[in-house]
This record gives structure tokens, sequence and C-alpha cells, in this order.
């Protein structure tokens, strides 16, 4: 199955990276690794996650207090958001 990002979806992983990396070295590249996996899980387990919407899953980030919204399609998992989860919700609907 296909995944495809929002290109807010990517600058908000880069964001949240930059500011672990700032915080502590390495911190940031075990967050990309923990987005990672999260999306192999996803891409394995598709209708597994929580239901947030009409069409959209929350997939929680282990370790990490984001979460990645998603749909799917039936070729296709489209990344909305990877969303840090102390942020007003559904912000990324109006993205």
């Amino acid at each position: 199955m296909e995944v495809i990002f929002s290109e807010s979806a990517k600058a908000e992983a880069r964001h949240a990276a930059s500011h672990y990396e700032d915080e502590v070295e390495g911190l940031g590249k075990t967050f990309l690794a923990y987005v990672e996996g999260s999306i192999d899980e996803i891409e394995r387990f598709p209708l597994a996650s929580r239901v947030i919407g009409k069409d959209f899953r929350r997939f929680l980030v282990p370790r990490f207090p984001y979460g990645i919204i998603y749909r799917v399609s039936q070729d296709m998992i489209f990344i909305a958001a990877i969303m840090h989860l102390k942020r007003r919700p559904f912000y990324w609907k109006e993205e």
C-alpha cells in the first residue's frame, strides 16, 4: 500500500525532530525512528487504529506525545498530520 504525506505532516515531523534534537543530541533521530516504526505498523494494520473522524484514524507514537492522523483508501494511506497531542484537537482539518 502506498503511503502519501501531506506537506504539513512532513513539516511537523521535521519541526518536532529539530526541537527534540535541540533538547538532547540524538533524540530527534530517535523521534523520527519511532515515527517510521509507527508508519510501518500502520501499513501492516491500517484499520487497527482508533477512528477519530468520519474517515480518519489516529495512531499513537510510542514514547512521544504525538499521534499520526491518517486516512485509508483501497490502495493508499494518506498521512494528514503528525501532531503533538497537546495541541488543540482537529487543527489539522483546517489545513
